[in-house]
């Protein structure tokens, strides 16, 4: 990845991708408890939220609690606050670039909310290159998931990019 790629925005890149992932966990958050996301921020932002992740070990399935690193606060901040205020338009544009093989009623709330925080930032959330943005999505879902589901996160990514941003994503 080039120096400009990891640096993009003026952020480490780690500290970007930490926001995105902690994005998505306070999605989810708010998607499963159905809590005002104003009050989900604040308690990621004072630490009583989010900051881990489990990490099993794929031979003993043994689980450890791993410290996430740090994140910018406002990159977080701006991907959950427009992620939410626009969920319907957000959720329409999912629901829309999804395949046949893959309805709305299969998305599970993980998938959904790792697609509202990547297509928040597509529509300008953040100024980070659309591939950029799509890559760092698909390797969020590889956290998450082994199957199929990256694959479909890229392909439903790159359809809103390219609807988004037109030539502009083609050429990139």
């Amino acid at each position: 990845m080039s120096a400009a790629a990891e640096n993009s925005g003026g952020l480490p890149y780690v500290k970007r991708s930490a926001s995105r992932l902690a994005a998505v966990q306070a999605l989810y958050q708010v998607a499963s408890t159905q809590s005002d996301y104003t009050k989900v921020v604040q308690d990621f932002l004072s630490g009583r939220l989010g900051g881990i992740a489990i990490d099993e070990d794929p031979d003993t399935e043994v689980e450890t609690h791993v410290k996430l690193a740090d994140m910018d606060q406002a990159m977080f901040s701006t991907l959950v606050s427009v992620a939410c205020s626009r969920e319907d338009e957000i959720d329409g544009m999912i629901d829309a670039s999804l395949s046949a093989e893959w309805p709305k009623e299969r998305l599970e709330l993980i998938v959904r909310s790792i697609l509202r925080a990547a297509v928040a930032e597509l529509l300008g959330a953040l100024e980070a290159p659309a591939r950029m943005t799509n890559s760092e999505y698909v390797d969020i879902t590889h956290a998450f998931y082994s199957g199929y589901e990256p694959k479909m996160v890229n392909a439903v990514l790159d359809k809103i990019a390219r609807t988004l941003h037109g030539p502009k994503f083609a050429a990139s």
